[in-house]
């Protein structure tokens, strides 16, 4: 009994373990943002007017975006379990605290941005945790302390913006400089500094190499330490006041590295000159900003250019600069980059840049130029030229002489109308060419001029209205052709010839429809990879004897949007043939009402199909069987009643899906399970039921950790009305589920109790439990054969064991077949052979007045015995007449006896006798006995009469 109880111990043991579990698994956190989106591991969250950091946000995410909100505090329970964040973005809020350690769990945190904030003071430890930050945007706050401690953590910071706060003392700014060993780039913009001096910013030599104090009151700047002496960026410029600086650098050493210095606008002591300020930098200077300048400007110029390490001067905003004459630049012989864009020129002199003869770039946009300076064909080592939003109207054959270095041209934004073919000769090394914004209605062949070089052509915003054949034979390198924004209405034949490297074409927004553009005016771009060609008139219908892409099989990406025509229109099946290639397909908006079933057959690759804004109202499953390898699928505003095209269209890699606008109400069981790979799904504004139909999709929004579900949890309730307007999310569906984890639970507590009572049962009751189990085989027995009215055939069936044979052989036949006459069915004599042994045994009994068991230890082990005694006994409980007679040749113990004893006692009062033994079978007993066994065989059969006790033992 102790193994037993020890066994049912171990069992309800392991019943809580897996019980256990099972709630572990129903606490999984699902994936689902109340407020922010995921894309590419960062939770998108900006723009939500949130009022507090979310809860929801996944802790695995390495970038969170919560900026353009309303957060006002920032507590210890806001980040502890993003343990993996790199990118923290919190500007544009209200924050005005930060709780202590509230940042004390980003160990991986490398970029914080807090700028555009209320905070006005930074206490002690505020970035404790931050070990591995290397940028902070602390910018644009209202703060006027910093504690001595507040950085303590930043060790390996590299970047600081600490721009537009009210600090205005350098003494402050030490306590920053302090405990950032590291830091190479510090902002310090718009902070009301009036004052710089080296010496109280920091005692110790720096990492520092860009230093902006840009913005700020300064009348003093003095460096008289050498904290700086990896130093290559200084910003000074830009007062906010017409201040004057006063300039105190001692030691051209302590700023001997350097090589970009800005110092536009700023105002220097008359008895010190600008001369000598820039005069400081002289040995390493190497790109120079003097913009918005209030000096004499060739005296300016010529100072800064005489510096010998000068290559680059910028020299923007110069209102007063209408006119540049001939001895400007005369001293910037070894300036290479040159910017004078906004500086309202009008004229150049056609000798102004003689002397730039190391010259790779000029910048002149943003100017009221109307023509190609002429001064710009003394240029030939130009590699860059700039001509963008100034007012040319016209180029001439020779504007561009000369320039054969030249690499990329900017005229964008100007008011050209035409071209001539002559235009662009001898720019042998021209790679990109900038048209777009100005008035061009024909292009007169100036790209059918070589221009062996040419990668980038943009044409766009233009008033083109046809391409005429072979426009751009001259253009065998070109890769990227924007043609879009215009207003061509016609393509002719050849109109893309010579272009057999292009990729990239774009020709949406224009006016080309189908009967306009020959058929064969693609086939010449066989290595095309990305052509846009929304937005025009084009319409197809009726099967197309030559498809428009049908030579394009290298087309990756093809945009088809928006083509404007009225009314409804179809497409025809083989409209995408030659797409082999293809991954990328948008069709929206194009009032599509039906899609052919094997339109999609042309296209195996696509992996991305976009169908929005069309009238399709349902989706044929066998639409999508062609593109098993779809991962995104946009069918936004298509009038979708339902989404059980997903269920049999076999989109298993499916993992992007937005189903926005549409007039489907439940997204069901079956539907969920055939995306098994989703992992974005949006269907806003869909009129969701909310009842036991959509209970699976709730569970699922709720705990799924593999899909976010966009904005589920503002998706509201459209039907039944009861629940009009309340949100799905909210709605308890536990009256409609079928709890599994209870089933399980239930399950496991009836098999573990099953095997406890099994173990039980067999270890006290197995003997009654087999002699249950041959009774039950002789009641199915005996029910077969009840209603059967069998002929007696013999007078007793006798029953025994093998053992027994000789004791029935010599003694039992002896008496009661010759001596007495009785007719005796013995089984080794009369069943019938071949036939089973249960219906002999039945047709025995039945076919006998009496069955008569002799008993011996043996027998009681016999199964065969005992199953002729049971049928025995219930031919006598159904018949209810005395046909049993039992003979014991042993005394058998009662505790042997146990499962026949109670029989006898059911069975009441049932006729047995005793065989004397060996020892008495000569004697009197041995004769009774024979007497009493034939007076048994020939007694009545009815229940009253004639009842004979012959007992051996008394146990009535």
């Amino acid at each position: 009994m102790g193994h037993v109880l020890r066994k049912s111990l171990l069992l309800l043991l392991l019943l809580f373990f897996l019980f256990s579990l099972n709630i572990h698994r129903f606490v999984v956190r699902g994936f689902t943002l109340r407020s922010c989106r995921v894309s590419l591991n960062m939770a998108i969250c900006d723009g939500t007017n949130l009022k507090l950091v979310p809860t929801d946000i996944p802790p695995t995410v390495k970038g969170i975006d919560l900026s353009l909100n309303q957060i006002s505090k920032l507590q210890v329970a806001n980040f502890t379990h993003f343990t993996n964040l790199t990118e923290l973005n919190l500007g544009h809020n209200k924050i005005s605290s930060i709780g202590q350690g509230t940042f004390s769990k980003l160990i991986s945190l490398r970029k914080l941005v807090l700028s555009r904030n209320k905070l006005a003071k930074l206490h002690n430890g505020v970035f404790d945790g931050l070990f591995s930050l290397t940028e902070l945007q602390i910018n644009h706050n209202l703060i006027t302390e910093v504690a001595p401690n507040a950085f303590r953590a930043l060790k390996n910071l590299k970047t600081l913006d600490f721009s537009g706060n009210k600090v205005r003392t350098v003494k402050q700014i030490s306590l920053i400089s302090r405990h950032m060993p590291r830091l190479t780039n510090l902002k310090l913009k718009s902070i009301r500094m009036s004052t710089f001096k080296s010496s109280e910013l920091t005692d110790k030599s720096t990492e520092l190499r860009l230093l902006d104090i840009s913005d700020n009151p300064i009348t003093f700047f003095q460096i008289t330490t050498n904290v700086f002496p990896n130093l290559t960026w200084l910003n000074i410029g830009y007062p906010p006041q017409k201040l004057v600086m006063i300039w105190d650098i001692p030691d051209k050493e302590m700023v001997a590295k350097v090589a970009t210095l800005d110092v536009s606008s700023i105002r220097v002591n008359f008895s010190q000159k600008m001369w000598d300020l820039l005069s400081t930098f002289n040995t390493s200077l190497n790109s120079l900003r003097i913009n918005s300048m209030h000096y004499h400007l060739e005296t300016l110029i010529n100072k800064s250019c005489s510096i010998p390490t000068v290559s680059t001067l910028q020299f923007r905003q110069q209102n007063n600069l209408h006119h540049i004459y001939s001895r400007l630049f005369k001293m910037c012989t070894n300036v290479s980059e040159l910017d004078l864009s906004k500086c309202r020129i009008k004229t150049i002199a056609d000798d102004s840049f003689t002397s730039l003869s190391q010259l790779h770039s000029l910048n002149l946009a943003h100017n009221r130029l109307t023509a190609v300076p002429y001064a710009t064909r003394s240029l030939a080592s130009l590699i860059e030229l700039d001509l963008t939003n100034n007012s040319v109207q016209t180029l001439g054959c020779f504007d561009l002489a000369n320039l054969t270095n030249l690499k990329q041209l900017g005229l964008k934004w100007n008011k050209l109308t035409t071209l001539r073919k002559c235009v662009f000769q001898n720019l042998p090394k021209l790679q990109i060419l900038e048209l777009q914004g100005n008035f061009l209605a024909q292009l007169n062949k100036a790209f059918q001029t070589r221009l062996p070089s040419l990668k980038i052509l943009r044409l766009s915003n233009n008033s083109l209205t046809m391409i005429q054949n072979r426009e751009f034979v001259g253009l065998p390198s070109l890769v990227n052709l924007l043609l879009n924004q215009n207003q061509i209405n016609r393509l002719e034949k050849g109109c893309f010839s010579g272009l057999n490297n292009l990729l990239n074409l774009k020709l949406d927004e224009n006016n080309i429809k189908k009967e306009q553009m020959d058929k064969e005016c693609f086939n010449d771009l066989r290595n095309l990879r990305n052509l846009s060609i929304g937005n025009n008139h084009l319409k197809y219908t009726s099967p197309l004897k030559n498809p428009p892409f049908l030579n394009l099989s290298n087309l990756q990406t093809l945009d088809f949007r928006s083509q404007r025509f009225r009314g409804k229109s179809s497409i025809p099946s083989n409209f995408l043939q030659g797409l082999t290639n293809l991954s990328l397909l948008d069709f929206g908006n194009l009032n599509i009402v039906k899609i052919p079933d094997d339109f999609f057959i042309h296209t195996p690759n696509l992996d991305s199909l976009d169908l929005s804004a069309n009238d399709l109202m349902d989706f044929s499953p066998f639409l999508f069987s062609p593109i098993p390898n779809l991962t995104k699928l946009r069918v936004t505003s298509t009038n979708l009643r339902a989404l059980d095209f997903l269920t049999e269209a076999n989109l298993t890699k499916l993992q992007f899906f937005q189903a926005r606008k549409n007039a489907f109400s439940v997204i069901s069981e079956d539907i969920i399970n055939s995306v098994p790979g989703l992992t974005y799904l949006d269907v806003q504004y869909n009129s969701l039921v909310c009842g036991c139909d959509s209970a699976k999709f709730i569970d699922w929004v709720k705990t799924s950790n593999q899909t976010q579900v966009f904005d589920a949890h503002n998706f509201l309730c459209y039907y039944p009305r009861d629940q009009y307007g309340k949100r799905l999310l909210d709605l308890d569906v536990k009256s409609c589920e079928i709890d599994i984890g209870f089933i399980c639970f239930t399950s496991t507590v009836c098999f573990n109790l099953f095997s406890v009572m099994a173990a039980f049962v067999y270890h006290f009751m197995r003997f009654q439990i087999t002699y249950a189990y041959y009774i039950f085989l002789a009641w199915l027995a005996d029910t077969k054969n009840k209603h059967r009215k069998v002929q007696n055939l013999y007078d007793a069936f006798v029953s025994y064991n093998v053992h027994d044979e000789a004791w029935v052989y010599g003694e039992l036949m002896k008496h009661l077949e010759e001596e007495q006459g009785w007719k005796l069915c013995l089984h080794h004599r009369d069943f019938e052979p071949g036939r089973p042994i249960v219906d002999n045994i039945t047709d025995a009994i039945y076919g006998s007045r009496k069955t008569l068991c002799v008993i011996s230890r043996r027998y009681l082990q016999s199964e065969w015995c005992s199953r002729e005694m049971q049928v025995a006994s219930f031919r006598l409980f159904d018949e209810r007449k005395d046909v049993l007679v039992l003979v014991f040749l042993e005394d058998i113990p009662a505790s042997h006896l146990s499962p026949f004893y109670r029989m006898r006692k059911a069975l009441r009062r049932q006729t047995y006798l005793s065989w004397p033994g060996a020892a008495g079978a000569a004697g009197p007993e041995a004769h009774l006995f024979w007497e009493k066994l034939g007076r048994a065989l020939t007694s009545t059969e009815s229940e009253a009469a004639d009842r004979l006790l012959l007992t051996v033992t008394d146990e009535q």
